[in-house]
């Protein structure tokens, strides 16, 4: 099973267990991050596709790290004008592990299984105190 994620202005291709990494998201390590701008879903027997996005479906990831990818080189130069400038950037990501894929159909499965049935309780006792007063 695999879903088109569509995550900072870009779409990515997840199936449970990957690795991805995304632009910066403000998520800290090691707390769970839901996508819910699904594009796509495809399971072994059919391909459901969204317009824009499929309602009911989620991506579910785990912040992994975040980090700096490595250094590129921006360099701009004009012929015959003595003018060359050197620039150097590093883009922040978010590296995240994709956890779960939640369809509509899973969803409702497993809201029917958490919700216990409602047990009868006896209704609380009410004891009344009586107030005394002091006399003096």
């Amino acid at each position: 099973m695999y879903a088109i994620i569509e995550s900072c202005g870009r779409q990515y291709k997840v199936s449970e267990g990957d690795v991805v990494f995304f632009e910066k998201l403000e998520a800290e390590e090691g707390k769970k991050v839901t996508f819910d701008n699904v594009v796509l879903v495809s399971d072994d027997k059919k391909v459901e596709v969204g317009s824009p996005y499929i309602k009911g479906v989620k991506v579910e990831g785990k912040v992994v790290a975040h980090g700096k990818h490595k250094k590129i080189i921006v360099y701009k130069y004009k012929a015959k004008k003595n003018y060359r400038k050197t620039q150097g950037h590093r883009q922040p990501y978010t590296k995240v592990e994709i956890t779960k894929i939640k369809t509509a159909n899973q969803d409702k499965a497993e809201n029917v299984e958490e919700k216990p049935k409602a047990e009868k309780k006896a209704p609380a006792k009410t004891t009344a105190k009586k107030e005394t007063a002091v006399k003096e």
